[in-house]
Parts: structure tokens; sequence; C-alpha cells
């Protein structure tokens, strides 16, 4: 099975690298020591302190190997200043006839969405259906379920 690979920009590579090295260098040496702390109080059968310390340390240690695995699987993408088509990195302004409304996005990497601040991937149906498309094209989102709806793009920054 091949492994996932991750579009993203340097920038986003760099972020992935700085997280990696605070979990590691800064919080699972800050948890060991509540652990051990923790240890001290003896009994460890009804010491609530420890079983958090040690759920943060696993929690800790998952989000070390995912972001491992990401930085490993990252295929660095070029950022492009050219706003002809949308990329990686395009923020776009797009129209839903159907509800009238307009909304913009900026489109990111997997490792990258936030979408309270409206950052949506690549791979998102919106994202996918957005890319390498221009100003007054209409694009067809397709949804997991079946349906589909379009959006025609207005801007792109």
């Amino acid at each position: 099975m091949a492994d996932t690979q991750y579009i993203m920009t340097k920038q986003n590579y760099d972020d992935l690298k700085k997280e990696l090295d605070y979990l590691v260098k800064v919080k699972r040496p800050e948890i060991i020591e509540r652990i051990a702390e923790a240890r001290s109080h003896g009994d460890l059968s009804e010491n609530a302190e420890y079983d958090a310390a040690r759920e943060e340390q696993r929690s800790n240690e998952g989000k070390i190997i995912e972001l491992e695995y990401q930085i490993k699987n990252a295929v660095i993408e070029e950022e492009s200043c050219d706003n002809s088509t949308v990329h990686l990195g395009s923020k776009v302004t797009v129209y839903d006839p159907d509800m009238e409304e307009e909304a913009t996005y900026t489109l990111t990497s997997v490792t990258d969405v936030d979408v309270i601040n409206n950052k949506i991937s690549i791979e998102s149906p919106v994202g996918a259906a957005l890319m390498k498309h221009k100003v007054g094209d209409e694009v067809t989102v397709k949804l997991l379920n079946g349906t589909s709806y379009i959006l025609k793009i207005k801007e792109i920054a």
C-alpha cells in the first residue's frame, strides 16, 4: 500500500516541523515529569493526576506519530503569485446561485485546514472542484452523498 502524500506549502511544512519539535523537546519532557510527580504520591489505582498525565502522554505521542508521518510524506508545492487560476494558497471568492450567497475560501493543504477561518483543503469537495479553474468559471461540487451543486468563481487573490 502506498503512503498518503500531503501536498503543502513550504511554510506549512516548516510549521509542522516546528510543532513536532515542540511536542518532542518541550511537551514530552513536561508530561514525563508530571507522571513521575504523580507516581511519587503512591497508589496509582486511585490517582487522577497520574491517569490524566498518562492520557495526555498518549495523546501527545499520537500527535507526534501523525506529524512525523505527514512530514515524511510531504510534497512541497511552490507557492505561486499567479492568480489566473485557482491553486494551493489561493483565496477564492465564489457565488452560490442556489443560496444566493458569496463565500471566500483560502485553499490549503489537509494539514492546514481551519474551517472557522474558511481555510479549506484542496482535497475537500469544494477545494477539489475549484482547483485550476479561472474567474468566471462555474464548477460543480460533488458531495459524498452523491448530490452536487454549482459555484461560480468571482475572484482569485
